[in-house]
């Protein structure tokens, strides 16, 4: 096992240093000290070929708007916070409003735009980058110092583990993400329109014309939200569910897990026979199928266009500070917050 690590560029005189780290086997991830972006994983098809199972943008320069947020992690609270604001033990706090009136994905600067500490290391079994940055109180209006540290595991079993840790000196809401874009095809081939998914998951988040949860949880049965079977990506975005329509013709909802680290998200490309496993310990994930991905920016060498990549995005459940049958993302102080989302790279043969 081995890690690489090397400057990009610079941003305000500071390195943006790219690391890469590699197992046995010859799966490859690469990502940056800036937003702690996955910038590639590189892994083998069922022909034996090692290719990127991940969009990105060809330069840096593009990572500084990076609207559709390729890669990075989220926070200090992923997906939406209606009215860009919230009370808190008694308080009113008021975030940025970065989209229609609302916040979003921590606003405009957020986590996915900070400088990280990072420090590669490589053990027997084990390689990767751990990554630190102070959130200071007040900062995008959120209350508290917040201590956060994002930790990239790659092993030879061929599992990259996110593991998240914060701590706070104020009560806080948080929940973090990462939000790659996966299209295992291998080098964005073709689209996703022909990747299975399945997840086990009863309910989902029925959402408003603002993409905001309305509070209700929908049961999945006889809708194309069905996935406790599996479906092609291709068989929900041309289903005539209003939900469906709402968001571009495609997913970009939040599922409430029926279980935990047991397989539960199960991603399927048949052309390549590449499988991606996902197992957290969050309540939901935020299935999006790029359903906006603007055409004027370029990734992985060529226009981005819809349905190119899905994201996967383990976390609490969107604006859960307003909807108090949702599980609580409030960090007290004093308390540790702590998530793991593990991802399992095979092939099946045939």
């Amino acid at each position: 096992m081995k890690i690489v690590q090397e400057q990009w560029t610079e941003v305000d005189g500071r390195p943006i240093i790219a690391y890469t780290f590699t197992n046995d086997n010859g799966i490859e991830v690469t990502c940056i000290n800036y937003g702690c972006i996955i910038t590639k994983i590189v892994t083998p098809d069922k022909h034996g070929n090692y290719e990127n199972i991940v969009l990105a943008f060809d330069d840096f320069s593009s990572y500084l708007t990076n609207s559709p947020y390729l890669g990075a992690i989220i926070g200090r609270v992923a997906g939406r916070i209606k009215n860009a604001s919230f009370e808190l033990n008694g308080n009113t706090y008021t975030l940025d409003k970065n989209e229609n009136g609302n916040h979003l994905h921590g606003g405009k600067k957020g986590f996915h735009h900070a400088i990280w500490q990072g420090a590669g290391f490589s053990r027997k079994d084990e390689v990767g980058v751990q990554f630190s940055y102070m959130s200071i109180d007040g900062e995008e209006g959120y209350p508290g110092n917040v201590d956060v540290h994002v930790t990239y595991t790659l092993n030879n079993q061929n599992e990259l583990t996110i593991s998240y840790r914060a701590t706070s000196d104020k009560d806080t809401p948080i929940t973090l993400t990462n939000h790659t874009y996966f299209n295992l095809s291998g080098n964005v081939k073709s689209d996703i329109l022909q990747h299975q998914l399945k997840i086990k998951s009863d309910r989902f988040l029925e959402l408003d014309h603002e993409f905001l949860p309305t509070g209700a949880l929908l049961d999945v049965t006889g809708t194309p939200f069905d996935l406790r079977e599996g479906k092609t990506i291709q068989e929900g975005v041309e289903a005539t569910h209003p939900q469906i329509a709402l968001v571009g013709q495609g997913y970009d909802h939040p599922f409430l897990l029926n279980t935990h680290h047991d397989e539960e998200i199960l991603l399927f490309e048949p052309e390549s026979g590449r499988t991606l496993i996902v197992e957290t310990d969050e309540p939901g994930v935020v299935v999006y199928t790029g359903n906006q991905l603007p055409s004027e920016i370029k990734v992985n060498g060529a226009p981005a266009r819809k349905y190119l990549g899905i994201c996967l995005e383990t976390q609490a459940l969107p604006d859960a500070v307003h909807h108090s049958h949702f599980p609580s993302c409030i960090l007290r102080a004093g308390e540790v917050y702590s998530s793991v989302t593990k991802y399992t790279f095979c092939v099946q043969e045939g």
